[in-house]
């Protein structure tokens, strides 16, 4: 079965049922399942820009109820903080899931940098050679909270990428899979189960033969058109790969297709919507945000690859469809992303640019300490935007002179838009109201966690791609404007009427949402979201 998912999912349109016409109050029964299916950095852009295109599961899901102004709210838009919002309801300010990376340098071990899915703790262990736990995430997931409630609740987490599928899944899933380079891995000690290791044998086989060039769409044609960056040309490629490229796997639809694969494998398998207890299904699908930033989001590859997902997609719902299970499905994506800049300034962007080198914070660092006369002595710790650390070790005069100091350049830089202080972030109220309407220090303070989040915090103007010499990446996201923030949610049903909701919500809302439809009590107090009514007509599927 597998392997025929496979071959399905990745080289065979498949045809979608016709949309309901009928309009009719939501279903009152709560579903048997639960699916949710985060694509990583797909934008409301990039969404509103391919909807007249989809015919497989991405066009069903834009049949159902539609909220196309859906927001990771907070200014850390990254991969880890935008996860474990889908699922938790809880801003990052609460999840404590601050950034992808951040740096505490009163850590133990020699590498100062933490990922946000590590156990720091395992001795031997590096950021980049991390053993994979949710120690950091701070707040319950939907799982966890219906596991708890009716301990038979099965929950399946499954990704391309580990740290969305601990950030959606949760402490408590019973399934927990995600890429790790050749296969599907899980956390240290698990063994391997029988439908992984069918699941990677299929991969392994699919590995060892090349890849030709994708076919390119008509509507994909006006996309196709060479972009250089740097050393890198961009724009045009059809992902034809080698026998054996593991690396061109991933950044390709293939890898998305394997992911679908298995997690149709454990529905089947496991008889998931079938017990006595509503189950639910996590899908990370990571393909998108590999391809945004291997070749941007504007050229013929962003084009193949969201074709070949919404393929994908919909032959994974047949797959769910066959078994007559009631499930509720939800979308939406961890980020956006931004196009780079050689090609935004080509299309007319003329203040699109690189961020400068001398933003990073070493040679901000060596900066501050040259004025200050410190010698060689690193004083700051970062990237180059978002948190920077100061040293915690400086007697506290010296610190805050070099605090100052230091936010005193980033401030004078022109590719910087404003710098705030921990302490200006935390003397701002968590925010409310319509996210698209929030401040930039608001958007801020829904990222910080203090003892994770930086001394202060750097944003770069709009268009700045934090990137300064483009190579395996040549685009990317994480700032706090709107082209990063705004990511559609869409949620399906059979049997629901369809509505667009072009209002602003966010991704905390989801959870609240699901558990009201499922009858599960969430204590508002516990959140930062808020339910959002599926139900077209008079009555309301918020209880």
């Amino acid at each position: 079965m597998l392997a025929r998912l496979l071959a399905t999912a990745m080289l065979i349109a498949v045809p979608v049922a016709a949309q309901e016409a009928a309009p009719a109050p939501a279903p009152a029964a709560p579903p048997k399942l639960i699916v949710t299916i985060s694509v990583d950095q797909f934008s409301a852009d990039l969404f509103a820009a391919y909807r007249p295109y989809f015919t497989g599961g991405l066009a069903r899901m834009a049949r159902g109820v539609v909220f196309s102004s859906g927001y990771q709210s907070h200014a850390a838009t990254e991969t880890c903080p935008g996860h474990s919002t889908i699922l938790t309801g809880s801003r990052p300010a609460r999840s404590g899931i601050v950034a992808n990376d951040w740096v505490d340098l009163k850590t133990a071990r020699e590498d100062k940098t933490v990922y946000c899915a590590e156990d720091e703790r395992v001795p031997g262990s590096t950021s980049d050679k991390y053993t994979v736990s949710p120690l950091h995430l701070l707040v319950p997931t939907l799982g966890d909270r219906m596991k708890a409630a009716t301990p038979a609740t099965r929950v399946v987490s499954v990704s391309g990428k580990d740290r969305a599928a601990v950030m959606m899944g949760g402490k408590s899933a019973d399934q927990i899979w995600w890429w790790g380079g050749k296969g599907f891995v899980s956390y240290t000690g698990t063994a391997e189960a029988p439908i992984v290791a069918r699941a990677n044998a299929a991969i392994t086989a699919q590995l060892a033969k090349p890849q030709p060039a994708l076919a390119l769409p008509d509507y994909c044609k006006p996309r196709d058109v060479a972009v250089t960056a740097g050393s890198r040309t961009v724009g045009t490629g059809r992902f034809a790969r080698e026998a054996g490229d593991a690396r061109a796997f991933r950044a390709s639809p293939e890898m998305d297709g394997a992911t679908l694969a298995l997690a149709a494998a454990f529905f089947e398998e496991m008889k998931l919507g079938l017990g006595e207890a509503t189950d639910v299904l996590i899908v990370g699908a990571s393909a998108t945000d590999y391809v945004g930033h291997g070749y941007g989001t504007e050229g013929t590859e962003m084009c193949l690859q969201l074709t070949s997902l919404d393929r994908d997609l919909g032959a994974f719902f047949d797959v769910l469809d066959r078994s007559g299970v009631d499930y509720q499905v939800v979308l939406t994506a961890d980020h956006g992303g931004h196009d780079l800049p050689e090609r935004n300034v080509m299309h007319g962007i003329t203040d699109a640019a690189r961020a400068q080198t001398g933003l990073s914070s070493k040679p901000m660092s060596d900066k501050v300490a040259a004025k200050l006369k410190l010698g060689e002595k690193r004083l700051l710790w970062g990237g180059n935007f978002g948190d920077i650390y100061v040293d915690p070790a400086l007697k506290p005069k010296l610190r805050a002179k070099v605090m100052a100091e230091a936010i005193a350049q980033y401030r004078a830089h022109p590719q910087v838009a404003a710098v705030f202080t921990g302490e200006e972030i935390m003397a701002t109220p968590s925010p409310s109201g319509p996210p698209e309407s929030w401040t930039l220090i608001q958007r801020v303070r829904a990222s910080y966690y203090p003892g994770r989040s930086g001394d202060f915090y750097v944003s770069l103007k709009p268009r700045i791609t934090p990137i300064p010499v483009p190579g395996g990446a040549v685009a990317t996201h994480g700032s706090i404007w709107d082209y990063d923030r705004r990511v559609p949610i869409l949620f399906w049903r059979k049997g629901v009427t369809p509505f667009d909701q072009p209002n602003g919500v966010e991704t905390v809302d989801i959870l609240p949402t699901l558990a009201s439809v499922i009858g599960l009590p969430i204590d508002p107090a516990s959140i930062d979201g808020r339910c959002l009514d599926l139900d077209a007509s008079a009555g309301s599927s918020c209880r």
